[in-house]
Formats: C-alpha cells, sequence, structure tokens
C-alpha cells in the first residue's frame, strides 16, 4: 500500500450545492413561503408536469391502505417481515430520561417527549424505494410521533411505496416533490401541516432545499453518494468481493464501491471478477460508470494499515471479510454501519436487518450517527432548588454572575437569598 498521505485525493470533500441550484432553491422556498400553496401548484406543474390543484394533493386514506392487498402476498410478507425486524431493532433505543432526587428536596432530571409531527420525503427517480418509507417511517414511530407526514412523487407512486406507508405509520401522504415539497412541509401551507422535522432522500434540489430550511425545522442529514468499503483479507471471495461492489456501484454513477485488500492476489483478480459480475449485472451500465468514477482496490501492507484507510475514509457501509470480524471491528472508529463475514453482504441492512439504513455519508461518519429513535424526541432539562440548596450555591452563582456582568442575574439570587422568602399566602 502507498503511504496513507497518498489517499488524500480519494477521500471525500463535502461541498455545498452550486451557485445555481442554491440561487434557484431559494427562490423557490420563498415563494412557497410568501404564495404557499399556488406556489407549490406553480412548481410542481413547471418542474413535474403534472398540474394538481391542492384538494387533490392529498390521498384518500383508504387508497393507500388497500395497497397493501394490491401487491403481491410474498411482497407483503418481505414489507412486514421487513417492517418488524427495524421496530424490534429500534425498541432498543428508546430512552425514558431520568429524576434524580436529593436529600433536601432539590431535582434534576431529563424528560424525553417525541417531535409532534414529521416530514417524510419518499423520492421517485430512476426507482421506487419502499425501504425508504420503512427505514425513515418506524423509527419515527416507534419515537412516539403522533403525525408522520409522507411527501410522494406527483406523477404517481407504486403500490408497494404506498403499501410500506401503510406498514410503517405513515398517516397522511401528500403527492407533491422537489424543493417547493420541502418549502411546504417547512413552513405550512392551507393544505400541507408544518412539521418539526424533515427526513428522507432525494435530488439535489431537495438536499440544497433542506439545508436552506434547517433552523425552521429540523433535518435528518444531507445525504451524499452511497458508499461502500469492504475490507478483505486472503479468506475472501474475489467473486462474491465483486458481486458486492457492483451491489453498491449499481444505485447511481455517483455511488463509491472500495476494496482494502491485505491480500495481493485477491486485489490483483478482483479486476477480472468485476468484468465477469459486470457482463452478468441488469444495471450494468450505471454500475460501471460509477466504478470507473469512484472503484477503487487497495493494497494494504498489514490488517492495521487496512484499518486506518476504513478510518479515514469514514464509509457509509463497512463490510468486513476476513478471519477474526469482530475483532477488527472493535478498531474501527469510522462508519455508518458495519457488515461482519462472508454472509452478511451489505443489502441485508438495506432491507431487513434492523437498523436504518440512513446512514452518514461523505466522510461524516466521524462524527454522525445512523438515523434512529433518538433523531425523533427532544430532550427537556428538569431543574427544583430546594431553599437550602439555593443558599448553599447562592455565592457562587452569585459571583459567576457579576464575573460576567450579569448584575441582574446575581439580584435575582440575592434577593431569595439574603431577604425573608414571601409567600402570596403571607401577605
Amino acid at each position: 500500500m502507498p503511504p496513507l498521505e497518498a489517499l488524500e485525493p480519494f477521500l471525500p470533500r463535502i461541498a455545498g450545492a452550486d451557485p445555481e441550484t442554491r440561487r434557484i432553491v431559494t427562490v423557490i422556498l420563498e415563494d412557497v413561503m410568501a404564495r404557499g400553496d399556488q406556489a407549490v401548484r406553480e412548481y410542481t406543474l413547471q418542474f413535474d408536469r403534472v398540474d394538481l390543484p391542492p384538494e387533490e394533493w392529498e390521498l384518500e386514506s383508504s387508497t393507500w391502505q388497500s395497497a397493501l392487498g394490491r401487491i403481491p402476498a410474498p411482497l407483503r410478507e418481505a414489507l412486514a417481515r421487513s417492517v418488524h425486524r427495524v421496530s424490534e431493532y429500534h425498541q432498543r433505543q428508546r430512552e425514558t430520561g431520568f429524576h434524580l432526587a436529593e436529600a433536601d428536596g432539590s431535582v434534576i432530571g431529563m424528560k424525553v417527549a417525541p417531535l409532534d409531527r414529521v416530514g417524510l420525503y419518499v423520492p421517485g427517480g430512476k426507482a421506487s424505494y419502499p425501504s425508504t418509507v420503512v427505514m425513515n417511517a418506524v423509527p419515527a414511530l416507534v419515537a412516539g410521533v403522533q403525525e408522520i407526514i409522507a411527501v410522494v412523487p406527483p406523477q404517481g407512486v407504486t403500490d408497494v411505496v404506498l403499501a410500506a406507508c401503510a406498514l410503517s405509520g405513515v398517516t397522511r401522504v401528500f403527492r407533491v416533490g422537489g424543493a417547493q415539497a420541502i418549502g411546504a412541509l417547512a413552513y405550512g401551507t392551507k393544505t400541507i401541516p408544518r412539521v418539526d422535522k424533515i427526513v428522507g432522500p432525494g435530488s439535489r434540489w431537495v438536499a440544497e432545499a433542506k439545508r436552506q430550511v434547517v433552523g425552521r425545522v429540523g433535518i435528518d442529514m444531507i445525504a451524499g453518494p452511497t458508499e461502500l468499503l469492504i475490507i478483505a483479507d486472503s479468506t475472501a471471495d474475489p467473486e462474491w468481493v465483486a458481486a458486492d461492489m457492483i451491489a453498491q456501484a449499481e444505485h447511481d454513477e455517483d455511488a463509491i464501491s472500495w476494496c482494502v485488500s491485505t491480500d495481493p492476489d485477491l486485489a490483483q483478480a478482483l479486476p477480472a471478477a468485476l468484468e465477469r459480475a459486470l457482463a452478468r449485472a441488469s444495471r450494468s451500465e450505471i454500475a460501471r460508470a460509477a466504478l470507473e468514477r469512484n472503484g477503487l482496490i487497495v493494497t494494504a501492507g498489514s490488517m492495521r494499515d487496512a484499518i486506518e484507510v476504513a478510518n479515514r475514509r469514514a464509509p457509509e457501509h463497512l463490510q468486513i471479510v476476513a478471519e477474526g470480524a469482530e475483532r477488527i471491528a472493535s478498531s474501527i472508529r469510522n462508519a455508518g454501519a458495519i457488515f461482519l463475514g462472508d454472509d452478511t453482504p451489505e443489502p441485508v441492512g438495506d432491507y431487513i436487518a434492523g437498523p436504518s439504513h440512513v446512514l452518514p455519508t461523505s466522510g461524516t461518519a466521524r462524527y454522525a450517527s445512523p438515523l434512529g429513535v433518538y433523531d425523533f424526541v427532544k430532550r427537556t432539562s428538569i431543574i427544583r432548588y430546594a431553599r437550602e440548596r439555593l443558599m448553599a450555591d447562592a455565592d457562587a452563582i452569585i459571583a459567576l454572575a457579576e464575573a460576567e456582568g450579569l448584575f441582574g442575574h446575581a439580584e435575582a439570587v440575592r434577593m431569595r437569598a439574603g431577604g425573608k422568602r414571601v409567600r402570596v399566602s403571607d401577605r
């Protein structure tokens, strides 16, 4: 392996949208904030070539609930299994807060409460993604969110996506998309209610709109291209590694697939294995473009070096196909999700394993976490001072307040600590 500094050109560089995208999205959002439904309708006609009056945006609940009966039974059962697994996993993330009572009657604690209303962006584009609905909505449902508002492509949405909405706890579905849908969710319109947080992937227009509404609402993350890094040793099968790299590369032309191998023979065999796999792949043009643009095979001199490459790359998905996978994983600091062993290809995490597949990309796994129940709750501090505690802490509070020049803060405490305590009932 070359010196680790040689990896620098291949590491992600987080950049905002181009100036023109930023400008256009700003115009759209300001217009939606000012004119509401009418602006959303006009942009839907302009960008999606669909003219829908606001009264036709919301799908009747029966329309999407009945989608469960319109999809094949094996697909319905697969969706139900996915929802069950994701729900079961996320139940373990629930927080109850805490309440610490002192002997003098003072209390400190933390209250945990769900968000009131969440917006879920369901993309259209090249494919239909029911798993997006499951992986975003179910953690919110487990957290206790009462309203989950899904926005789906106005041109139409597949029955399997609607069925996923029905199984995952979605409460309302609106046929709007693009940056104008993000604006409607963030600001609220006469037809679409304002939400507290927006989750879900989308186009660069959607990503930029999410970036611009942060502060008015929360968001999950700004998703970059999907990523896979495989750590492989001499026990790995090059044909399986190639299949896994292509499974990631078939998403789109920007997808990223790396293999870091401690075995030179595997690294040498991999290009030919990828060619054989591409010859069989149904989305071979997309996968080939992604591999040519973003594919990388790195030969590491040791497993320690391979681990360091992974930590520097901080991938969304990290597969470890090597002896002692658990031990190797214990040295990984930066990854969105880690997949251990030959029989754990990344697609199990996309659909059925349990953890949400909404993961940090573009190197943000250095500090960010997968989407979870904790993204759909807010924490509130609870403080109650007994008089004895206030008297004991008064001098320290006064000293700190006066050091900051906040003499009103000091006086509020001094009045209580230095004078008679007056009760309304005493007057």
